[in-house]
């Protein structure tokens, strides 16, 4: 797998997809996101992102998701194998920086 890039077949994209995570997944708090981990039947992990419009705008919301998107790029193997993982970002988050959103995330899933 090339580590330089995140395909989209690693990522979650139907609505069904989701909302069997949601129902069935582990969930783990942290500041102002939490995860939700499902294991999957696939050979790798996939990803899905869900902020809330009250997070703030357009552009502060999709700056959030790239955010995720490279810490899930880069940090892949940090992740549970075979797994689809929700990313889901509450109003109240506040990371704005990589750094700051992969030291948040590797407290919360202890990796």
């Amino acid at each position: 797998m090339d580590r330089c890039t995140l395909p989209k077949q690693h990522l979650l994209r139907t609505t069904g997809e989701f909302q069997r995570v949601y129902r069935s997944g582990r969930r783990l708090r942290g500041e102002g996101f939490a995860l939700i981990f499902l294991p999957n039947a696939l050979a790798h992990n996939r990803l899905g992102i869900s902020v809330h419009r009250k997070a703030g705008n357009a552009v502060r919301r999709n700056r959030i998701k790239r955010l995720i998107r490279e810490v899930f790029r880069l940090h892949r193997d940090r992740f549970p194998p075979s797994a689809d993982i929700v990313f889901t970002v509450r109003p109240e988050f506040a990371i704005n920086s990589l750094l700051d959103m992969h030291a948040s995330v590797v407290r919360l899933i202890g990796a």
